[in-house]
């Protein structure tokens, strides 16, 4: 009898609310979580009370490489800080006190008696023109890595949510990719995977902008992520509370209206949301209009019954399973922080590539089935 396969060995770095967990196990990757580590209290509180298992909370720079060899670790998934990297924040890059951890991470791999096989690492459009991507690359090649990266977003995978980001698939020899034709690039898709002729920018806000309607054309519509959809009867609300505290104030649409990602529950699009979502309206997330009017660039917002995408909902846009939860004592301001600080797990999913176009195909269609039931359910 063959000896049965023994599961990947996986460091989860940056762990959060558990996205990356999440991701392989809706990959149906045969994965053991040997060890997750996240300096923040709040997210690994949710991510104890959905997993069972609470991440080391200790700080990453104390670790040597002898603490990670003892693990044994065959894959490592890694979500750094992004605030470094953002283009609304200052990009000091790796002088960013924030970077710190990650960079001591890369300084580690060449000292390792067992380093791993793979790694996988995410971060927002504009880490892969910083000086902490170019050492981080310059590490992974003299370690003997193959690697290939990509900017990725939901709209590509059938859901309307538009959250490019960056990631970055390495591979120590001789292990190899399927499509060794992309290796050492930086794949900005729909292009290279779809073959789409048109072209791909990213705006201030980190949103995909595309000069066709293809991808949103192929995404579900918004209705079909939402938990009360049109319903703005209180009584419908459950465990989170009164709807009303998802209704958009009157004086803030008077004051800021013209800075709101308006959409409609039949929009195959709306916007990332962050952090700040609930706190600040510009660039933080799309709001949802509950009032369908007949003409929609005529109508005045105040009649179009605005209200916030609940945590749920996110959790939905960011293809959580629907097993997910807070638990109670993380307040809302407090959900939307640590969704905002996520990763859409759709996405991830990709990340047992390398695939076919045929192949990559089925995955969109196999996600597009996966988000529909959890939005469903």
């Amino acid at each position: 009898m063959a000896e049965e396969e023994q599961p990947w060995r996986v460091l989860e770095f940056y762990s959060g609310i558990g996205g990356m967990r999440y991701s392989a196990m809706k990959a149906g990757v045969n994965a053991k979580m040997i060890e997750a580590f996240d300096i923040n209290d709040l997210a690994n509180d949710v991510y104890a009370h959905n997993f069972g298992h609470r991440p080391f909370q200790g700080n990453i720079q104390t670790l040597s490489a002898a603490d990670l060899d003892r693990y044994k670790a065959n894959v490592w998934l890694l979500s750094p800080p992004c605030q470094p990297y953002t283009r609304q924040g200052l990009q000091k890059q790796s002088a960013d006190a924030r970077a710190s951890s990650f960079l001591r991470i890369l300084e580690i791999i060449p000292e390792l008696m067992q380093p791993p096989v793979m790694i996988f690492v995410e971060n927002v459009v504009g880490f892969e023109t910083s000086d902490t991507h170019q050492k981080m690359i310059q590490i992974l090649n003299e370690s003997q890595f193959v690697t290939q990266e990509f900017i990725l977003s939901p709209l590509q995978f059938g859901v309307p949510y538009s959250r490019p980001r960056y990631f970055c698939l390495a591979k120590r020899k001789p292990l190899s990719f399927c499509n060794p034709e992309f290796n050492g690039q930086l794949i900005l898709v729909p292009k290279p995977l779809f073959g789409h002729k048109e072209s791909v920018s990213i705006n201030e806000y980190d949103q995909l902008i595309s000069t066709s309607d293809d991808m949103h054309q192929t995404c579900l519509p918004v209705e079909r992520f939402l938990e009360f959809g049109n319903d703005m009867n209180p009584n419908s609300f459950s465990s989170d509370g009164s709807l009303s505290q998802y209704v958009v104030p009157s004086n803030l649409i008077e004051r800021w209206g013209s800075a709101m990602d308006i959409v409609y529950p039949d929009s195959t699009r709306c916007c990332c949301f962050t952090k700040s979502y609930y706190r600040y309206v510009k660039g933080t997330g799309s709001l949802l209009a509950t009032i369908m009017p007949k003409t929609r660039d005529k109508t005045s917002l105040d009649e179009l019954c605005l209200r916030y995408f609940t945590p749920r909902e996110v959790s939905n846009l960011h293809s959580f399973p629907k097993e997910f939860e807070f638990p109670e004592h993380v307040t809302l301001r407090q959900r939307y922080a640590l969704l905002g600080n996520s990763l859409s797990v759709a996405v991830i999913m990709a990340g047992r590539i390398n695939m076919t176009q045929a192949q990559l195909t089925a995955l969109i269609n196999e996600q597009v089935a996966a988000a529909l039931a959890a939005a469903q359910a």
